[in-house]
């Protein structure tokens, strides 16, 4: 997708340099230590390192009360786990993982993102279940029709720090509305949209090149629920298609719909430098 230039709010202070690596690379898909070897550990975090799911959303595996050590249900998530405490995860012994992985999906649709659904519904799990061999866990939620960019991977820390708003992320959706967007409409969306849970910022918003005026491309940083829909349902608008074409530098060159590829050496050093 080719797109004019984005009006933009002044990018974050940087020296654009990747730390270099000094003894050994700082992450690669070959067996490295991931935390398994401390003494003890705080509950979401030993979950986290398990390939169970984000800390955040361990943390709400603990509360409700999922997850046991040494056979007894723990609810706080502050819990320290020692290296000799067994800990069961709905029922299934877990350790957290001493080789980490990275993958990226281009999403289609009608798959929710989620590690599984009690309504039966397809998900993204079940399109790598014959590809991928590790327990992964996808970060960068998109909703069921919203096609594009996934990062699966059992790196707990990553995905804590790709999901937080404090680092930025950027990522890029290409937007196709039910009419055309107008100009002063464009405008308020890049000044910044109030919605019932706060103000919705954006840092850049153009038309599409070449392409009708319902088409435009939208940058954003935030993570709220469906908040790309959400900011042009604000307006009256509906959004036809919405495609997430950019995610914390990574693209869907070379990767088809519906298709998922492990990350290079280079790329997982991008990823660790962006957060």
């Amino acid at each position: 997708m080719t797109m004019k230039k984005f009006p933009s709010k002044p990018p974050r202070p940087t020296d654009g340099k990747v730390p270099a690596p000094k003894k050994s690379p700082p992450v690669s898909h070959k067996d490295q230590p991931s935390g398994g070897e401390q003494e003890d550990m705080r509950l979401n975090k030993y979950l986290a390192l398990s390939g169970v799911g984000s800390r955040r959303k361990c943390a709400e595996y603990i509360q409700e009360g999922l997850v046991k050590v040494n056979g007894a249900v723990v609810t706080d998530i502050g819990h320290r786990v020692q290296k000799s405490d067994q800990v069961h995860y709905k029922g299934q012994p877990v350790k957290p993982v001493t080789r980490m992985v990275y993958y990226l999906m281009n999403k289609p649709k009608d798959t929710i993102t989620t590690a599984s659904d009690e309504k039966g519904r397809k998900t993204v799990m079940d399109l790598i279940k014959n590809k991928v061999k590790e327990r992964v866990y996808p970060v960068g939620r998109l909703d069921r029709n919203t096609t594009g960019l996934l990062i699966l991977t059992n790196d707990g820390d990553l995905a804590l720090k790709l999901s937080h708003p404090r680092h930025r992320v950027k990522k890029i959706y290409h937007v196709v509305l039910d009419r055309t967007l107008r100009k002063p409409d464009l405008e308020k969306i890049l000044a910044g949209v109030q919605l019932e849970d706060g103000l919705a910022e954006v840092d850049g918003i153009d038309y599409v090149d070449n392409q009708p005026k319902n088409e435009v491309g939208i940058t954003i940083h935030i993570g709220k629920n469906r908040i790309v829909r959400r900011i042009f349902e604000s307006l009256g608008y509906q959004v036809e298609r919405l495609d997430r074409v950019y995610y914390a530098g990574l693209t869907k060159k070379d990767l088809p719909r519906g298709f998922v590829r492990p990350l290079t050496k280079q790329e997982v050093i991008m990823l660790k430098h962006f957060t």
